[in-house]
């Protein structure tokens, strides 16, 4: 994200996101993957990153005839930001996700 027009008095904005996805499927649905959400603030002069590292597990399945999603991640937060260095994020993220998946066709 980048701030390209607006009010001059206002802060500039450049971060980025970037999220790999690494996916082992396994039987009956099950799954372990990988997909931290690292993030950069640009214009923080402290320290604006983001580096979690850690993995999840989850499981594809049927309620009735509805395919869902499920699953569970736990990141330590490796690099944290920072801001007149204090850090603003704690150690540890975890992520749940529950996906009603609909089918095509």
């Amino acid at each position: 994200m980048w701030s390209f027009a607006g009010d001059e008095d206002r802060a500039d904005v450049n971060k980025m996101l970037f999220q790999p996805f690494i996916n082992y499927n396994l039987p009956k649905g099950w799954y372990v993957s990988f997909s931290p959400i690292i993030t950069a603030d640009w214009e923080n002069e402290d320290n604006g990153w983001t580096v979690p590292v850690g993995a999840g597990v989850g499981r594809v399945f049927k309620v009735g005839k509805q395919p869902i999603n499920m699953s569970l991640h736990g990141y330590y937060n490796v690099v944290k930001p920072e801001i007149g260095g204090e850090e603003l994020l704690g150690d540890w993220t975890i992520r749940t996700q529950i996906q009603f998946l609909i089918p095509a066709g």
